[in-house]
């Protein structure tokens, strides 16, 4: 491997240990050294394959020299004390890490999501509550906070997460999702679904309350949902509404089980496991109450398959491609 270490605002001193020489790092009083303004710890990781690999697409022209050169310079780890930033997740997986606000200070999130956007990382963060959504919002005007989702999300200048308001429509956007609720108490998982689905820069449509206790009103918004490259399914009870959108599209669906529902429904024990029974070859299954889930697994399909319609080759999200993700 090989390592290239920015620092900033941290400080290190050497010492022995066992005989050895090393040296230690060591992180600032948080109300010193790591209250804000700073600038966090930027850690360059680089090894010999993936050096090899971008070298092959230079060569064979499917990388510009300058694509090369920036490569060679990106950040791999952010470290801003609470947590170590994963800045190479675009690459690897087509998109940036997710910050879960649940249990985290608001302090910390501040940091975390300074230091995203400082490195043009578009934010999303799931389960906010409304009392850390009352500090954030304020310091972050530019983002938008869903009270029903509990998510908050940010994206960066000139990306189609930038123009993707509450209306679910993003500029430009590199796939189209669908979001279907059995019932509108499934609301807010279809609206966690949501928000994550237009982070990706998906164009997202929502579709609510069509159940099959009714099974005339999924028949009646068939439109909406026929052509899209991915749906979401939100459903609690007994799970039933996946198996029967699976029979009307050609494209994969996407079942989210909801904690929904009385007593043996078990806290959407239920409709797991009738979703994971599903006959339709079509349905896959996240977890409960998982509408993160379901969103960006719904994004990631929508944008591998409009790179495909508009004939990209290459890995989503990787290096040289167009910068539509982050």
């Amino acid at each position: 491997m090989a390592w290239s270490l920015t620092f900033a605002y941290w400080h290190a001193h050497a010492s022995v240990e066992h005989g050895t020489p090393c040296v230690k790092f060591g992180k600032a009083p948080r109300t010193g050294l790591w209250a804000w303004p700073f600038r966090p710890i930027t850690i360059e990781v680089m090894n010999t394959k993936q050096a090899e690999q971008f070298a092959r697409r230079l060569l064979t022209g499917e990388l510009s020299v300058e694509q090369f050169v920036e490569n060679f310079g990106k950040p791999g780890i952010a470290d801003v004390g609470d947590a170590q930033l994963d800045l190479d997740r675009p690459r690897r997986c087509g998109f940036p890490e997710v910050v879960f606000a649940e249990g985290k200070s608001v302090e910390a999130i501040e940091r975390i999501f300074h230091a995203l956007l400082g490195h043009e990382v578009d934010v999303l963060a799931t389960r906010m509550s409304a009392e850390q959504a009352a500090v954030l919002v304020p310091k972050f005007p530019r983002g938008h906070y869903n009270p029903v989702a509990r998510t908050f999300r940010m994206a960066v200048a000139n990306t189609p997460q930038a123009t993707a308001g509450a209306d679910g429509q993003a500029g430009g956007a590199p796939g189209r999702v669908a979001i279907v609720t059995a019932g509108t108490s499934d609301q807010p998982v279809a609206e966690e679904a949501r928000e994550t689905a237009l982070w990706t820069g998906a164009e997202v449509s929502l579709i609510q309350d069509v159940g099959v206790a009714g099974p005339h009103r999924l028949k009646a918004n068939l439109p909406l949902i026929e052509g899209v490259d991915a749906v979401v399914v939100v459903a609690g009870m007994e799970g039933a509404l996946p198996s029967v959108v699976g029979g009307y599209v050609d494209c994969p669906v996407i079942a989210v089980p909801t904690s929904v529902g009385y007593g043996a429904s078990l806290g959407g024990m239920a409709a797991l496991l009738g979703m994971l029974n599903s006959c339709a070859s079509n349905v896959t299954v996240v977890n409960i109450d998982a509408g993160f889930k379901g969103g960006y697994v719904a994004g990631l399909i929508a944008r591998n398959a409009s790179r495909a319609r508009a004939g990209k080759c290459g890995k989503a999200g990787g290096v040289g491609a167009e910068r539509e993700n982050v």
